[in-house]
């Protein structure tokens, strides 16, 4: 049995090494494609509408921005549990100065408010960041803290009163009626996506045949730009499927989305192929020997929770201008989502493994669920407790496979 096990190991090793993919990425995408077709099924059609599935690229931004900065987090032996309650703190203050400050239709409103909200997020990530790295009090704590704390500042700030509504300019970044770029910049997006993933598969071709290494064959970089392809004009084509409810124009890509596609690169490309990148991944593999080769582990945990700072307020601008209100109770929970999410997508909780688009599937995933159950009328509860189940067997999936990779 161990030999055969062995053998199917190194077979799906081989398929995903030709896809240029990972197993747990494979299998996660399998997941996906099974999980919803059977929640179409089981709501009778509705899922896989254009209308939902315009729904759901909205709700998997938020989690999606947040999950990009949990990766470094959680590869650098760090969690952070306050993610949630910051995005609904830094929204509160957000809606605040939209209110109390400054002009609601000021030219320069929407964009001071969006400063002001990052720099909250990067201040709050320093001073976690700081007090972990230098303290030396463990980031569970820190940032446990960070979550009551937070979560009760934002009531304790507006009295627990709703504050709408916002800036117009500014409800454009969380979506909605007007919150897209339109069918025909949508297909302008979608041709520009096109030429630029087969310049990059391309590129890393002819580099890996430069640095002599193993590569694929011309067919399969022509299978793989034909998939990638076909994802991106299909996932356009939903978009612009999904009109508005009155005028029947075609909604196009929502700005939520663009901001998530341009985090998502942005973190690959740190988390790959930069230096801050790399030392995150030598720190979580093994803080000990990283400070022997020289990198500062300290002033890099600082950075990573900065990051994770900055990228909170970007997740909690958009969920504001969503709502166009902020509200103490925003983001309740939304934790569980993110860390869920980035452990589905193949972060190990052992620190040192993990990649930026696996998390966003699991973000993907994750929403998926939470939406099909909406969808099907299942009680918030019992959406919590499900959620909690994934979250518990994604760790239990990462524990086996991390045990079948050593055997």
């Amino acid at each position: 049995m161990q030999a055969l096990a062995l053998r199917a190991r190194i077979v799906s090793d081989k398929v995903a090494m030709a896809a240029g993919l990972d197993v747990r990425l494979l299998a996660m995408l399998l997941v996906m494609a099974v999980i919803w077709l059977g929640l179409d099924a089981l709501t009778g059609g509705t899922f896989l509408t254009p209308r939902n599935l315009f729904n759901l690229s909205l709700q998997v931004s938020v989690v999606g921005i947040m999950s990009c900065g949990m990766v470094l987090v959680i590869v650098s032996r760090h969690i952070d549990l306050s993610v949630g309650s910051q995005i609904g703190f830094i929204g509160v203050f957000g809606a605040l100065m939209q209110n109390s400050i400054l002009p609601i239709d000021g030219a320069a409103t929407w964009w001071i408010a969006v400063l002001a909200m990052l720099a909250t997020g990067l201040l709050i990530g320093l001073i976690q960041g700081l007090l972990i790295a230098y303290g030396g009090v463990p980031s569970f704590v820190i940032t446990l803290g960070g979550l009551l704390f937070f979560r009760n500042a934002a009531f304790y700030i507006n009295n627990g009163v709703t504050i709408a509504p916002l800036n117009k300019t500014f409800q454009l970044l969380g979506g909605g009626l007007d919150g897209t770029i339109g069918a025909f910049w949508s297909w302008v997006v979608c041709a520009a996506a096109v030429v630029a993933v087969a310049a990059f598969v391309w590129r890393g071709a002819r580099r890996r045949v430069v640095h002599g290494m193993a590569t694929r064959s011309p067919a399969m970089h022509i299978l793989l730009i034909a998939i990638w392809s076909f994802c991106i004009v299909v996932f356009t084509a939903v978009m612009n499927a999904y009109q508005q409810p009155r005028s029947n124009i075609p909604m196009g890509i929502p700005i939520p989305v663009l901001i998530l596609i341009g985090v998502t690169v942005a973190m690959s490309a740190i988390a790959s192929k930069h230096r801050f990148g790399r030392h995150v991944f030598a720190m979580g593999g093994s803080p000990e020997n990283a400070e022997l080769a020289g990198i500062d582990t300290r002033r890099l945990t600082v950075a990573v929770f900065a990051l994770m700072g900055i990228l909170c307020g970007l997740a909690s601008i958009v969920i504001t201008a969503r709502l166009n209100a902020g509200a103490s109770v925003t983001g309740t929970m939304t934790e569980l989502n993110v860390i869920a999410a980035t452990v589905i997508g193949g972060t190990s909780l052992a620190g040192g493994v993990g990649t930026v688009y696996g998390a966003i599937v699991g973000a993907l995933i994750m929403q998926s669920l939470e939406s099909g159950m909406i969808l099907m009328g299942v009680a918030t509860p019992l959406q919590r407790m499900v959620l909690a189940l994934v979250l518990i067997a994604a760790v239990w999936v990462d524990m086996v496979y991390r045990r079948m990779r050593l055997t």
